[in-house]
């Protein structure tokens, strides 16, 4: 699943048309009567999130501006940095409420660390011992800040830029393809992997590499091999979602409007066409071995009258190019708004505000549902080698989450970790090994839905530790609101959780920003001393796992193409497998399909980027793309 980016400049969705966008930092959905007990009232505020906040526009990329006459440079990583002059308002230091976990940020791998087994101070951020149950930080909601979820604000501020004239674009062929690794839960696609990653489970600084599939070209350099025209939206509607693209062995496959197409991956003609009664809300980036794949969708197009809900599941046969079987979803006679969909272990499961559903992904056969006496529901599963729910408890000023591996026929739970009263979201970052992601308290000030890590273990539910991630310091983010495993800017193997930092200025002459991508041990909670620098004027965003080994995106500078690279899981070694073209005319179409909020697919040479969202030209010669691909010649 993926973050989408807000609406194209001076295009804001419409009130009626389409409605809002379905992969927008959502709105909150309006709660059904009493949750998954339709017997009940409504409670005030029942699990209302906090409104994102407004997204400006960020012009594209430029050269940088000559150095400043004045101020001396910023010394390089690793340096104590001065912190900026806060501003009033939110996240001003004087409002913060004592206490507060992860509201000291400092330099990486320079914040205090208490003894394994012991809690930090409040206030400071610090790692926490087997079983430690963190003591409690209700959420309080704030009107017009960080929803506790979504990407980081500056991922937030990034729009699609002023669209190119349509340049004819070099297409090359011949380049060869191999699935990327997956997991008993199906093959995973995405940045955040949960599946069969080279794990050795044992602590230390070390990490693990060998067990990958990529393999390095003996020349790096890409072709754009082809590209998809952005789709015309319909009448009375700036913008509609497109989220979903998926990697088989013959076919790129995306998201259109109410459609899903698969592209000969080397060329780019359509080998099929899934047609759909309405749009796409939400899809998983699971496929399982078979190719199947599950997606939401809204039984019909959109009309101002007629918003429609997401209440339609299908499962996809990509191999087949077909639908492999679909569902109307209701509950007490109308139809469930569902928010969320995974796959693991052979069952395709759905969550929402009325509580989880499962079917068998071969046969459609029901598995489980809401009970008319719960008083829980489960809001979202993550996927992969385990299947994890997180369930909700109570009221919104009191809630409950827990976060349960199940049985993935039965629905039986397996092991439950209790998170601290008053969080109300979280977001599954793996399954095995289990890894969750919480704002507490609001104190990630971003908007990334990222304060903490929880490492559990999904055997006995018992905590593991507690890993602080200051906003201010780390660029990963969890859409947590409804997404549940939707995570962006990290990747867990190795018993590693591998996290991107925030940008900040490279030091050097160009007076860039630049990143770095660092590994926190899961057994002891502590930073490896380990780091992958993007390189001056790059940006590095961890996609997924090879083996040991992790793949990661950099998003170049103005002058040059983006790379794809390996990053040693035992030496932080980098190596280039893929280097995009660095002519205008490419350039520009790269630098839309930001990792913070498009989606990124890799595998043996090609690399897809696409977009989530298709929309209104800003003029009638302006050239847009729904998906770009790109290729290695050996």
């Amino acid at each position: 699943m993926t973050q989408p980016p807000p609406p194209p400049p001076n295009q804001p969705p419409q009130g009626g048309g389409f409605g809002p966008p379905q992969n927008q930092p959502p709105q909150p959905p309006t709660p059904p009567p009493g949750g998954p007990n339709l017997g009940k009232s409504p409670e005030p505020g029942y699990g209302y999130p906090q409104t994102p906040p407004a997204a400006p526009q960020t012009p594209p990329q430029t050269p940088p501006a000559a150095p400043p006459s004045g101020p001396t440079p910023q010394p390089g990583y690793g340096y104590p940095q001065t912190p900026p002059q806060p501003q009033p308002g939110y996240g001003y230091p004087g409002q913060q409420q004592p206490g507060a976990y992860g509201q000291q940020p400092g330099a990486y791998g320079q914040q205090p660390t208490p003894p394994y087994g012991q809690p930090g101070q409040p206030g400071q951020p610090g790692q926490y011992g087997y079983g430690y149950q963190p003591p409690t930080m209700p959420m309080q909601p704030q009107a017009g800040g960080p929803g506790g979820g979504g990407r980081k604000i500056n991922a937030q501020m990034a729009i699609i830029v002023s669209a190119v004239v349509a340049i004819a674009l070099i297409v090359g062929g011949g380049v060869w393809y191999a699935n990327s690794s997956g997991d008993d839960g199906g093959k995973d696609d995405t940045a955040s992997s949960g599946g069969k990653d080279g794990t050795d489970g044992k602590g230390g600084s070390g990490g693990k590499s060998s067990g990958g599939e990529e393999k390095v070209p003996s020349d790096p350099s890409s072709k754009v091999l082809f590209q998809v025209p952005a789709p015309a939206v319909p009448k009375d509607s700036s913008s509609i979602p497109t989220t979903g693209s998926w990697l088989t062995d013959k076919v790129y496959a995306k998201t259109g409007i109410a459609e899903v197409v698969g592209y000969d991956r080397d060329k780019g003609g359509k080998a099929w066409t899934i047609d759909l009664p309405g749009p796409v809300c939400e899809a998983t980036h699971r496929i399982t071995e078979d190719d199947k794949t599950a997606i939401i969708y809204k039984p019909a197009m959109p009309t101002k009258t007629e918003p429609q809900s997401c209440s339609q599941i299908a499962v996809l046969d990509l191999a087949a190019g077909k639908t492999a079987w679909t569902k109307p979803v209701e509950t007490g006679g109308r139809p469930m708004s569902l928010d969320n969909v995974t796959l693991s272990g052979g069952t395709v499961a759905v969550g929402s505000t009325d509580g989880g559903i499962a079917w068998d992904i071969a046969t459609g056969d029901p598995l489980w549902s809401p009970k008319p006496t719960d008083t829980c529901y489960d809001a979202g599963y993550g996927g992969g080698e385990k299947l994890v729910a997180v369930r909700k408890c109570g009221s919104y000023d009191a809630r409950q989450l827990n976060i349960q591996t199940i049985d993935p026929k039965s629905g039986k739970v397996i092991s439950e970790y209790k998170m601290a009263k008053g969080i109300e979201y979280a977001a599954v970052v793996s399954t095995e090994p289990l890894v969750v992601a919480a704002d507490i308290g609001d104190s990630a000030g971003d908007g990334s839905g990222i304060s903490d890590f929880f490492s559990i273990d999904n055997k006995t539910g018992k905590l593991l530790n507690r890993i602080s991630a200051p906003g201010d310091d780390f660029g990963a983010s969890c859409e947590s609101i409804t997404e549940v495993e939707d995570c962006r800017g990290l990747a867990v193997g190795n018993n590693r959780l591998y996290i991107a930092t925030e940008e900040h200025e490279s030091g050097g002459e160009s007076y860039s920003r630049t990143n770095e991508v660092v590994a926190f041990d899961l057994t002891t909670g502590k930073q490896t001393g380990e780091r992958a620098d993007a390189g001056d004027g790059y940006t590095i965003t961890p996609l997924r796992m090879d083996g040991g080994n992790v793949i990661a995106y950099k998003r170049p500078p103005y002058d040059k193409g983006g790379q794809v690279v390996s990053i040693d899981g035992g030496t932080f070694k980098q190596t280039t497998l893929l280097e995009n073209p660095a002519t205008e005319a490419v350039r520009d179409v790269e630098s839309r399909m930001s990792p913070d909020y498009s989606e990124i697919r890799y595998a043996q040479g090609h690399l897809y980027m696409s977009q989530v969202y298709a929309s209104e030209p800003s003029s009638a010669d302006d050239k847009e793309y729904l998906a770009i691909a790109f290729g290695t010649s050996g």
